[in-house]
């Protein structure tokens, strides 16, 4: 059975809080921990009321204290928005706290605009030029070597497992080139899916760290006892999508019956387009749609993407997803 992990952007409900956000990603953890998945991501976005895994390094930690087995991690660090020394240094922490458990998954794309990029008092397009020397800086760093003549003891041998991040060549390219493990963004921007896994894998080079190459993709998956019902509560998500598309992203926000039959034919086939990797039914139908997912990209491992506005409902669509993938596998 091929490992599966989870990715939550720790939504902000529709009336609800931040607070209330970060207390269900715990739940939610819980219940992942306990159904048998590996890791646990969360992704960093700034500057939007929906999403509450902006401080990622913090929600990390609050997610390593409520499990105690399952890996831990950023899906990811959007490296141009940071000082790669101090990020160094919070995983590093992270890594003391929960030894063993935490993965440092690194992004080039800021997505922050002219404002944002001024409210981070930083020249993000600049900084992402240098995104390569970045990474290599940070692997340097938890090596325990002292770059610019400044070591950095917290990140000092610190047991974090790096991952590039990516939608694009560009990532592929460089976690080949450093022998990382590289994760593609297929749930949101599945149209290079295939050659990037191509190119990583043709042009991977052996490192310290991993000696063939290792690929996971992101897929959104809602299991349901019923399509119907998936197919509902996956629309929360589909509207999420369709508004961060127009520029009015919000918070997530319930179901609606009917939801892509009722959007124009524009919007509708934008939504069809970014969220055609997906698995969304039946415990059966989500099954098969992994399964030929994974005929597809030959995947080392997948992680799972999508919300719904019942946190009761998400987490049972995680135990669905992994009770029908284990059964047959035994």
């Amino acid at each position: 059975m091929i490992p599966l992990s989870v990715l939550d952007l720790v939504p902000v409900r529709e009336g609800g809080t931040v607070a209330q956000a970060l207390a269900i990603a715990a739940e939610t953890a819980q219940v992942a921990e306990r159904a048998g998945y590996k890791r646990y991501w969360v992704a960093e976005h700034h500057g939007m009321e929906g999403i509450a895994g902006g401080a990622t390094s913090v929600v990390l930690a609050h997610l390593g204290h409520a499990t105690s087995t399952i890996r831990i991690g950023a899906g990811g660090i959007m490296l141009p928005n940071h000082n790669p020394y101090v990020i160094a240094e919070q995983f590093g922490t992270l890594a003391a706290l929960f030894p063993g458990r935490v993965d440092l998954g690194l992004g080039r794309a800021p997505g922050a605009d002219g404002r944002l990029a001024n409210a981070l008092r930083k020249d993000i397009m600049s900084a992402a030029e240098h995104f390569p020397q970045d990474v290599v800086e940070l692997r340097a760093r938890f090596a325990g070597q002292a770059v610019g003549g400044v070591v950095s003891p917290q990140a000092s041998g610190a047991d974090v497992e790096m991952w590039i991040l990516g939608s694009s060549l560009f990532g592929a390219q460089l976690a080949a080139m450093l022998g990382l493990p590289y994760a593609f963004a297929s749930h949101f921007a599945p149209a290079m899916l295939d050659e990037a896994a191509r190119t990583y894998r043709e042009r991977f080079q052996p490192s310290q760290v991993l000696d063939k190459p290792y690929f996971m993709a992101a897929i959104n998956v809602m299991a349901a006892d019923s399509e119907e019902e998936a197919r509902y509560l996956a629309s929360s998500t589909d509207q999420s999508f369709v508004a961060l598309r127009m520029g009015t992203p919000g918070k997530l926000k319930p179901p609606v019956r009917g939801y892509r039959e009722s959007l124009p034919a524009a919007a509708r086939a934008m939504l069809e387009q970014v969220r055609s990797v997906s698995a969304i039914g039946t415990p059966d139908q989500v099954r098969a749609d992994i399964e030929a997912f994974v005929a597809r990209t030959a995947a080392d491992e997948l992680i799972v993407g999508g919300a719904t506005f019942d946190p009761a409902a998400q987490q049972r669509s995680l135990e669905l997803t992994m009770d029908a993938l284990a059964a047959v596998s035994s």
